[in-house]
């Protein structure tokens, strides 16, 4: 099931300049998906990170994952929007290769466990079909 920018926007709480997802394929419900992000050179972040250097910083890299492990967690729960998921933990990332300006970067998640309302899912960011960055993070469905 491919899922486009509107469907997303109705899923997961991120707008611009703040979504980093624009279209997520489910491939299992609530468990593996695909998304995609065309990066382009006009992202707020690339003028200050870095100067005559742009790169995505890391830390956008791994929230474009746990973007898409939302939306496939999402989808699949039918949540609410007195719903929301939060970040509780990142780890073992790694960082392989930069990311740079008009990158259509592709990031696959795939769920490792879940104990209540924690999710954890492990992540790879790829680009031509090299591994650029890989995390495992955790999230919990919180009611607001």
């Amino acid at each position: 099931m491919i899922i486009n920018i509107d469907k997303i926007k109705e899923l997961i709480p991120h707008r611009h300049p703040f979504l980093f997802v624009d279209e997520c394929e489910i491939i299992q419900p609530g468990i593996h998906g695909k998304s995609f992000k065309l990066f382009s050179e006009n992202e707020y972040f690339f003028e200050g990170h870095f100067p005559n250097n742009p790169i995505v910083p890391g830390v956008i890299i791994v929230e474009a994952m746990a973007q898409t492990a939302g939306i496939v967690v999402s989808n699949e729960l039918k949540l609410k929007k007195d719903k929301s998921v939060l970040f509780m933990s990142v780890n073992k990332a790694k960082f392989r290769r930069p990311i740079l300006p008009n990158f259509k970067v592709f990031f696959e998640v795939k769920l490792i466990n879940k104990v209540k309302d924690v999710y954890k899912f492990s992540g790879i960011a790829s680009r031509n079909d090299l591994k650029l960055s890989e995390a495992e993070f955790s999230a919990m469905i919180t009611h607001q």
